[in-house]
């Protein structure tokens, strides 16, 4: 394995990288979270900076041209980029996301096969359904946590999508918790993270069990079903898809899918603070809740960041970025960054309506070529489902907002609305009950 050791070199000493103060800032990460990169770049003035976590060399870069750099394809591999823990709850060994050259292109282009707008119609359809049901429960309820309920409605709707029959209350409520626990611990260690890890195994026995069902006839989903497709994908080498890898890519459909709850409980919670948006949305103004949407994706916290290992040198801003070079791209700092977004601490949908979008500056999960790159394949499902939601939230339901704590920490990573967004005396619209 090449050295992580490696930094930047600078072929002019006047533009010398700047240097984070300390010797290890692993603590400072970990106790910082979202803003340790932001304040470092504002602090040092500079898009780029070096510093040493877990006692390896890394350079930390955020902007539009930073995620050009950092997604040019054939540049980067995430392997070795991530601690194990991490990998292991959000794409593990074997998927797509750690994989390189022809193995990447042919699995991503299976991957890409299965978002194609029909069947993100249909994701979102199953999705608007589980919501209505939702709804129908929630007026004798005395209280609602939005966060909560979407990872529910979100796990029921991606299970069918995959080509399962609908599942039952015990084992929908299994699946979420696991999906759940893998999203919630990924940015931990300890206790929290080791119990994830055992939830992560629990569902890939699960899904390793669908995949062998499939493929000994004994489960037949619809033909063109995620779960048909990928149980019989064979790989650039032409072999079968190894059952733990097929596996692994089931649960990196579904997982990915709950994590949308997090964005839907952001936009209740943007909603709720901006009522003239929500009286738009309301009146049927789907051109503004596609905005909204794309907002909440800008402003609201998600991942932090991405990162990867230089496959080769390259030349990078005067600077020679040396195979094996550990570069983080800061996602949360790009979509903050003032140069790109002017304002970026105020929340402002029409930001959106003339904005040709490049791939490289709002990147919540990533940027760059979606085939040819390390891109998440869902992100168009993920501003459909939010976008959808926004609609059901602002349109087909009337609710009250108690008093509770909306504060986001930036320190706790991935984070969300302290209460969860809780609602109350929920009123389905006549229209809708009708």
């Amino acid at each position: 394995m090449a050295s992580t050791e490696h930094l930047p070199r600078h072929a002019d000493a006047r533009t010398a990288l700047p240097r984070a103060r300390g010797f290890d800032n692993t603590f400072a990460l970990l106790a910082e979270g979202y803003c340790f990169m932001q304040r470092r770049h504002e602090a040092l003035q500079s898009d780029a900076f070096s510093t040493r976590l877990m006692l390896r060399r890394a350079l930390c870069v955020r902007g539009e041209d930073a995620a050009r750099m950092f997604y040019q394809p054939g540049r980067f591999t995430r392997r070795g980029a991530l601690p194990p823990t991490v990998l292991a709850l959000l794409q593990d060994y074997g998927s797509v996301a750690v994989q390189d050259g022809d193995m990447h292109h042919k699995r991503k282009a299976m991957l890409m096969g299965l978002f194609g707008p029909l069947e993100r119609q249909r994701l979102v359809a199953l999705a608007e359904a589980q919501w209505r049901e939702r709804f129908a429960r929630w007026p004798r309820q005395s209280r609602v946590v939005v966060f909560e309920e979407a990872q529910h409605v979100l796990c029921r709707a991606a299970c069918e999508w995959i080509g399962l029959p609908p599942l039952d209350d015990a084992e929908s409520a299994r699946r979420t918790r696991e999906l759940a626990a893998m999203i919630d611990a990924a940015g931990s260690a300890g206790p929290r993270n080791w119990r994830a890890q055992l939830m992560r195994n629990r569902t890939e026995h699960w899904a390793r069990a669908l995949v062998d069902a499939v493929r000994a006839g004994r489960v037949q989903p619809p033909a063109q079903s995620p779960l048909c497709v990928i149980a019989s994908h064979r790989d650039a080498d032409g072999m079968l898809l190894n059952r733990r890898h097929a596996a692994v890519e089931l649960i990196n459909l579904l997982r990915p899918t709950v994590a949308v709850a997090r964005f839907i409980a952001f936009a209740v919670l943007a909603l709720h603070e901006h009522p003239e948006s929500r009286a738009r949305i309301a009146a049927g103004d789907d051109g503004h809740a596609a905005l909204f949407a794309q907002e909440v994706r800008r402003y609201y916290p998600f991942f932090p960041a991405v990162a990867g290992r230089a496959l080769h040198d390259f030349d990078w801003r005067q600077m020679r970025i040396e195979k094996g070079t550990w570069v983080l791209l800061d996602l949360y700092g790009t979509n903050h960054d003032p140069a790109l977004w002017g304002d970026p601490e105020v929340f402002r949908p029409e930001r959106f309506e003339r904005r040709e979008e490049s791939g490289f500056a709002l990147i919540p999960q990533g940027g760059g070529d979606y085939y040819a790159g390390h891109r998440c394949p869902g992100e168009s499902s993920t501003a459909d489902l939010v976008t959808s939601a926004l609609k059901l939230f602002a349109g087909a339901i009337a609710y009250d907002v108690p008093p509770q704590d909306l504060s986001v920490s930036l320190r706790r990573m991935p984070t969300l609305p302290a209460s969860g967004m809780v609602i109350e005396r929920v009123r389905v619209r006549p229209e809708e009950a009708a």
